[in-house]
């Protein structure tokens, strides 16, 4: 197939070289050492385990998930709405799968 000859446009914007004017301003730039005000925190005041009794008694669980699994989900609302469709499966299947009585075990010679 030849394509010689033939005129190609592209949909791109053209750069235009001579604009006038900075077209974005530039920010200035923050020194990477040094933190804000609002960050700096002196830790030595820290109390280690504050809210510890405060979860455990409103029942806080905390589950880490790995990260191959954390990555499956945009959300913690996410994670809890697949486990609650988990737990409502192995509700059903547990009942479709209940253990025999065990009359049929003991009629086998």
């Amino acid at each position: 197939m030849l394509t010689e000859g033939v005129p190609r446009v592209s949909s791109a914007r053209v750069a235009r070289p001579f604009a006038r004017g900075n077209v974005t301003k530039t920010k200035r730039p923050t020194p990477a050492d040094e933190l804000r005000s609002e960050y700096n925190f002196d830790y030595s005041t820290a109390v280690r385990g504050k809210y510890y009794r405060r979860l455990i008694r409103e029942g806080a669980n905390v589950a880490v998930l790995e990260p191959n699994v954390a990555c499956a989900f945009r959300s913690s609302a996410a994670v809890n709405e697949a486990l609650r469709s988990l737990l409502r499966i192995s509700a059903t299947t547990r009942r479709l799968t209940r253990p025999s009585s065990g009359r049929a075990a003991n009629t086998r010679p």
